[in-house]
């Protein structure tokens, strides 16, 4: 290469317009070429004479670049300008060298916190940097709904950043599986730091992705410490390394990644690995924490003066510019100029951003849903004139078939849906036969990777129909619900959404004891961003199920186990076409003198109660099919309620802070002139449910307490 030395500031402006931040000095070169550690991978690193000089001369740009950015966005946050930081000092070489190898737009990144320099490298700009920092409307990370250093580009594919620790791993491996089936060479990238993982998930993500061959480069950047607790307190052997062996098909990779050119060699090996479909790799790149872990954190409470001062001396800036000084290829003083030119830039960036607007209060609660038209016609028969009576679980069977005829990015997987089993509940049957298994497949026993695998098969365009075996073996994938799922399209500015169906058997009466009888409901209801949806009725199922596939928010969709072959829920079979709206309760019966609110399994138990009140009390009872919980259809409670003067609520799950209680807030505030009595619950006891049939028939709700409920509040 061509080793003429870059001698001033003009030259430097006019070969790359370089832009850098002042740096440590360090009299001796660090960089010496060596082989690196791996699974039976010898990587001799090369040194400055095999890259172009535009090359390096880029690569020390976006290395001083970061660092000026955290310089300046920690006397921004002195100056009262901004409330958080979290640095990247330290971590340089590796982020630079993998940006440089990667393609924005057509490979996928989900990085972590502290990745300022991959973003970029990556090509988010030193503007976009400062007004993610100031929380500034325009940001395009978030526009000031996460906190800093939470980078979103969509157009370069850098999934949002989600703060939860390690919730990365599993989504990377859902963009893994879809450019698997793409059958591009593209890759997905997936930092994290050694914190991370400590996870499950990251267990989960590796057994996956080398079972699948699945083309993912799980980036470990171990500085030692998850804020102030060391490796050594949290990984076995004290590294990542070392616990990522035993995944056959997983190539390993460790590093210095202070070193610019070892983590250069290592990237390139490990992206011609997987970008030849030999399968994923784990690179742990040992890096230092030059800052705090953030603001919020003083590392002099448990690190020692002697160690800072010993990680100073493998700052990555250091080493790099010493290199390229020694190479010929920068002078001490082209690097001063370079360093310069970089300051007034970040400079003169922030005091640009500062001027950009804040975030409008109004907006502080759009882009919860999707806010765009769904085109869905609803006005469809709701049954064909010949069609015969099904069964809910069949009807739900059919409309799976029906929806992946239609449409070729629906994917159905979960535990045991895959043919012969076809569901524990048939409730998939026929659908790998027909469609197969590439789109009906079985998923690992693991409820959080069913789910996060969703949220990036989801976001690279797929349609996931998962299911969840039972509902009360949802909890192992609560963080990705509630952390990644629910508020992604919010925390993106929009910017993202996984619209997934997650369909979960739930309830009780069929004497499953306490881990097959759960109700979940009310806890959903809670998260905004989701569906919440629950059918009475075969056609009920059908038609919700086929709304919840062809929206584009993600539906909690809960059937209920014991309507399942129910003759009550037994109806004519709708048509491929019927849909039901979501958020329109159905008057299941007209009354005049009670208005019952409820849905699910609980629907027939008060149609029976209602029928027995009209025969023996001569009294006209109206039951209420709420149909989805979220949206709830507020409107339709109250004209009822209005009409009749009176309401009990029923549902299964506990009256303690069960779902009724927010119906029952509702109507008290908005209908309490029009009621003639005191709103009145039936409910499930705050217990768990038990096995024998008699301790079940004691906790759950019951057709004589609901009949008995219903007299004493017409009574009144």
């Amino acid at each position: 290469m061509a080793k003429r030395v870059i001698d001033s500031k003009r030259q430097a402006e006019q070969r790359l317009g370089l832009l850098g931040a002042k740096v440590a000095r360090s009299s001796s070169a660090t960089h010496t070429l060596t082989y690196l550690e791996g699974d039976g991978v010898g990587i001799r690193a090369a040194g400055p004479e095999a890259f172009a000089e535009a090359e390096l001369l880029h690569a020390y740009r976006l290395m001083l670049t970061t660092r000026r950015l955290d310089v300046k966005m920690l006397t921004l946050l002195k100056q009262g300008k901004g409330s958080f930081h979290i640095g990247s000092s330290g971590h340089e070489a590796i982020q630079t060298a993998i940006g440089m190898q990667s393609r924005p737009g057509h490979d996928w990144f989900l990085l972590y916190y502290r990745d300022l320099a991959l973003a970029l490298a990556l090509g988010q700009s030193v503007e976009d940097t400062l007004l993610d920092q100031l929380s500034k409307a325009t940001g395009p990370n978030s526009g000031g709904r996460q906190m800093p250093a939470h980078f979103s580009h969509r157009d370069k594919h850098l999934f949002s950043v989600c703060s939860s620790v390690g919730s990365q791993w599993l989504p990377a491996l859902g963009f893994g599986l879809a450019a698997q089936r793409r059958g591009d060479d593209a890759y997905v990238l997936c930092s994290g730091g050694d914190g991370a993982t400590s996870q499950g998930a990251f267990h989960e993500a590796l057994n996956w992705s080398a079972r699948s061959k699945a083309p993912i480069l799980f980036l470990v950047q171990d500085n030692k410490y998850a804020i102030s607790v060391p490796t050594s307190e949290q990984t076995a052997g004290g590294t990542a390394y070392k616990i990522a062996a035993g995944y056959e098909g997983l190539l390993r990779l460790r590093i210095d990644g202070t070193d610019f050119f070892r983590s250069y060699a290592a990237v390139k090996a490990a992206l011609a690995h997987i970008r030849s479909g030999n399968g994923p790799a784990c690179l742990v790149a040992d890096v230092v924490r030059l800052l705090p872990h953030s603001s919020s954190d003083n590392h002099l409470k448990y690190r020692s003066e002697e160690e800072l001062e010993s990680d100073k001396k493998t700052d990555p800036i250091t080493r790099f510019e010493r290199s390229l000084i020694e190479a010929g290829v920068l002078t001490e003083e082209a690097a001063q100029d370079v360093q310069e030119d970089i300051h007034q830039q970040v400079d003169k960036a922030a005091a640009w951003a500062e001027r950009q607007p804040d975030p409008a209060p109004e907006t502080a609660t759009r882009h919860v849903y999707f806010e765009g038209a769904l085109n869905l016609d609803f006005e469809q028969p709701a049954t064909a004139e010949s069609s015969e009576p099904a069964v809910m679980v069949d009807a739900i069977n059919h409309a799976l078939h029906e929806e992946m005829q239609r449409d070729a990015s629906i994917l159905v997987y979960g535990e045991d849906v895959a043919d012969g089993k076809g569901g524990v509940f048939t409730a998939t049957k026929g659908l790998t036969r027909r469609f197969g298994k590439d789109r009906c497949f079985n998923a690992p026993l693991a409820e959080a990777s069913i789910v996060g695998t969703a949220v990036g098969m989801s976001a690279a365009g797929y349609k996931p129909v998962i299911e969840i075996q039972f509902a009360d073996y949802i909890w192992p994938a609560m963080r990705q619900l509630r952390n990644q799922v629910a508020p992604l399209r919010y925390r993106s500015n929009n910017a993202w959404s996984c619209p997934m169906v997650i369909r979960i058997p739930c309830g009780g009466y069929i004497h499953g004891g306490p881990c097959h009888s759960q109700n979940i409901e009310s806890l959903f209801g809670h998260m905004p961003g989701f569906h919440v949806v629950m059918p009475s009725t075969a056609a009920e199922a059908k038609g919700l199920l086929k709304t919840a596939i062809r929206g584009q928010d993600p539906v909690l969709f809960l059937e209920h186990k014991a309507l399942y072959r129910a003759a009550a829920a037994r109806t004519p079979e709708p048509g491929p076409d019927y849909l039901v709206p979501f958020g329109n309760a159905r008057i299941a019966r007209e009354g005049r003198d009670l208005t019952v609110v409820t849905y699910g399994a609980m629907v027939h138990k008060c149609m029976r109660a209602a029928q027995q009140v009209d025969k023996e009390d001569g009294l006209s009872v109206e039951v209420l099919d709420l149909r989805t919980m979220l949206p709830l259809d507020r409107e339709a409670i109250l004209a009822s309620v209005k009409r009749t003067n009176r309401v009990l609520v029923v549902h299964e799950d506990h009256e303690f802070i069960g779902f009724g209680a927010e119906i029952c807030a509702q109507i008290a505030d908005a209908a309490f002139e029009y009621l003639d009595a005191p709103v009145r619950r039936v409910a499930g006891a705050f217990t768990y449910v038990p096995y024998s049939p008699i301790l079940e028939h004691a906790v759950l709700p019951k057709d004589e307490q609901i009949l008995h409920a219903m007299r004493s509040c017409l009574a009144y």
